[in-house]
């Protein structure tokens, strides 16, 4: 991992009693081990810059009882139970800076939060990554028009609606023909589309043009449609291809430019290891949601793994062993 920021040197402000666990990132995994942490008794800051990879989604699904629920609204409602437990404490955009470890006289670790500057700084016993990803989208004119209405990147969250449709898949990465064997699972009329990219070979060309699906190599010159809803994609020839909306496959990655001098295990794409249950190669330092994985999770999904971190932070803290 490369070098962190350097640590500032002035600590205004800084809290006089550490908190049990500072939690970076306040969306479904951060918020989820929010909760149960403090339904045992622990004191925990979540720190979050509200900037949401899923912002530009309408409704998301998959979330038992909340089935197409806006993500701001899940956050929202989430943020209002947690009101109720006054242990918790939530910086709203405001970011963790850095954060460094220190071990005089105590092991415990120090964040700087701010907007742009360090303003604050806080110490806590354990630190919670539940920062999310960073989302790269192909570079196809016109395609945030659509993202989030008509486009998405998750289709265990959106194929559904998407169903028989004629839709597309874009993206120039080197798993695109798996991916359209699982978005076909939804609509047989798909057209995947590389934008050039050599991304697809013969034989899997082959392979998908026998379950029914279309590989387009040519470029997208325009995505055309009205107010969020795909209508067709226009190639650099002129050639129109009726559409109804899709799918995008993104590249993301993992931020971890704030971390000091701490140097947790990363796979080799990059992405955080952790032991299956939020720990890191880190002693202290945790990871649930999005950055515990090389791809976006459903929401239920990350808030499961944000209260099982929660449990496994507890138990580690008390020095027993994690009941599974």
């Amino acid at each position: 991992m490369t070098e962190g920021p350097a640590v500032p040197e002035v600590l205004d402000g800084t809290a006089s009693e550490p908190y049990d666990v500072l939690i970076i990132g306040g969306g479904p995994a951060g918020l989820s081990a929010a909760l149960n942490l403090a339904r045992s008794l622990a004191r925990v800051l979540i720190v979050d810059a509200d900037r949401p990879r899923n912002a530009a989604t309408i409704n998301s699904h998959g979330f038992l009882t909340r089935d197409g629920i806006p993500p701001h609204e899940l956050r929202k409602l989430a943020r209002a139970e947690l009101a109720d437990y006054p242990s918790v404490e939530i910086r709203t955009r405001q970011r963790v800076l850095s954060v460094a470890r220190t071990e005089d006289p105590d092991p415990l670790f120090t964040a700087w939060i701010g907007r742009t500057t360090a303003t604050e700084t806080v110490q806590a016993r354990a630190v919670l990554l539940a920062t999310g990803l960073r989302e790269t989208l192909p570079e196809v004119p016109d395609l945030r028009g659509f993202y989030g209405m008509s486009l998405f990147s998750c289709a265990a969250c959106d194929g559904f609606e998407m169903r028989d449709r004629p839709i597309a898949l874009i993206g120039q990465s080197d798993d695109l023909a798996d991916r359209a064997r699982l978005v076909a699972r939804w609509s047989r009329d798909l057209t995947v589309f590389t934008h050039g990219a050599p991304v697809i070979d013969a034989v899997a060309e082959a392979e998908l043009a026998a379950l029914g699906l279309t590989v387009e190599r040519r470029p997208i010159r325009a995505l055309i449609g009205e107010k969020g809803r795909l209508e067709a994609a226009e190639l650099e020839d002129g050639t129109r291809i009726p559409l109804e909306g899709g799918f995008v496959r993104p590249e993301w990655s993992l931020d971890l430019g704030f971390l000091s001098g701490i140097d947790p295990q990363l796979d080799d794409g990059g992405h955080l290891i952790t032991d299956g249950s939020g720990r890191t190669s880190e002693r202290g330092l945790y990871a649930a949601g999005d950055a515990a994985s090389p791809g976006p999770q459903q929401l239920i999904v990350a808030a499961g793994a944000g209260a099982r971190a929660a449990a496994v932070i507890v138990h580690d803290s008390l020095g027993v062993t994690t009941a599974h």
